[in-house]
């Protein structure tokens, strides 16, 4: 192993492996993280073990990429054990930035979820009711597992984060650019967001006319004109909230941004700032300034089949909502 290449470390947590696929995705640009840097941790692709992480000096590791949500004890434990051994963590991807899908498990508790997967589930058999404990005993002697919490974090909200690299997963332009600014020592002041300074909005190619909506249509109930704003349209469109790097890659082919790139630039909260984007536009025709009765904001409303899934996708345990509060 080089002395004077940077040592480098990848973890995936709670997440579908997609941000692991999106470094493959880098294709002959691998060629210049070779270059630089020796890859010292990243179970998915070599074979190494935790306790080989446990062994490294604190700071041994130079950048460490830190994919997934905190959903159980394992995945905080290496989290923690990551920050230890590694002067400088991302949260690569938007599981690690915000939550992500994984996320949305916090409208439920950790009883909902068992409850549903383990017992009532049509396709379960499970006269016992058994469900997953820390340590069960096996013939082997104990068998330890992690434990399954109640709520899912960020891994900002478990330690100390010091850039993010949005997406779900992160385009390839977004990683390459990250690996140059390694590669030259030009990252940006710690805690910056490695993405651009605008919305999804200001890459999309669709003009706008700042025209009112009376109906919300859902992505399977209409086909789009193909160079308006697809929220002029009616459908609704993460766009003016979400922060932009990608391209407008699924605007480009007919389909809402869906809000994966995280709060755009100087937004604190993005369902919500969609949530007042949608407000904006949304009502019934007539004379401007009119005030709606309760049951006509109702129904405007009622057009909106998913809320939390559709502001929130990405970004529930990041939100000011967090997570649906359960009762004891």
């Amino acid at each position: 192993m080089s002395k004077n290449k940077l040592k480098i470390a990848f973890y995936w947590a709670a997440s579908c492996g997609g941000c692991e696929i999106a470094v493959l995705d880098l294709n002959e640009k691998i060629l210049d993280v070779v270059q630089i840097a020796d890859i010292v941790f990243w179970p998915v692709a070599i074979d190494i073990k935790y306790k080989d992480v446990e062994n490294m000096p604190d700071g041994y590791i130079d950048i460490t990429f830190f994919n997934g949500s905190i959903r159980n004890s394992e995945q905080e434990h290496m989290a923690k054990l990551l920050r230890n051994k590694s002067k400088t963590i991302v949260a690569f991807g938007s599981c690690a930035h915000e939550g992500c899908i994984p996320g949305l498990a916090n409208l439920h508790n950790k009883q909902e979820i068992f409850d549903t997967v383990y017992i009532k589930e049509k396709s379960v058999v499970n006269p016992a009711g058994n469900v997953p404990k820390t340590q069960t005993k096996v013939k082997e002697g104990i068998l330890n597992i992690p434990e399954f919490y109640d709520t899912v974090k960020t891994l900002a909200q478990t330690v100390e984060v010091d850039y993010y690299l949005p997406g779900c997963p992160p385009p390839v332009k977004l990683i390459s650019d990250a690996i140059d600014a390694i590669a030259n020592n030009q990252l940006p002041p710690k805690g910056s967001v490695l993405a651009p300074l605008k919305a999804v909005c200001d890459e999309c190619p669709r003009t706008r006319e700042d025209k009112k909506i009376t109906k919300i249509y859902r992505v399977h109930e209409k086909v789009p004109e193909p160079e308006k704003c697809l929220l002029e349209q009616g459908i609704i469109c993460m766009g003016p909230a979400t922060r932009s790097g990608c391209g407008a890659q699924c605007l480009n082919v007919d389909m809402p941004c869906t809000g994966c790139g995280g709060a755009a630039p100087n937004v604190p909260e993005q369902g919500a700032a969609m949530i007042s984007a949608l407000a904006a536009i949304l009502g019934y025709s007539g004379e401007p300034g009119k005030q709606y009765t309760e049951k006509e904001i109702q129904d405007l409303m009622s057009q909106i089949k998913d809320p939390i899934g559709t502001f929130y996708m990405y970004s529930l345990p990041a939100s000011i909502l967090k997570r649906k509060v359960m009762k004891k």
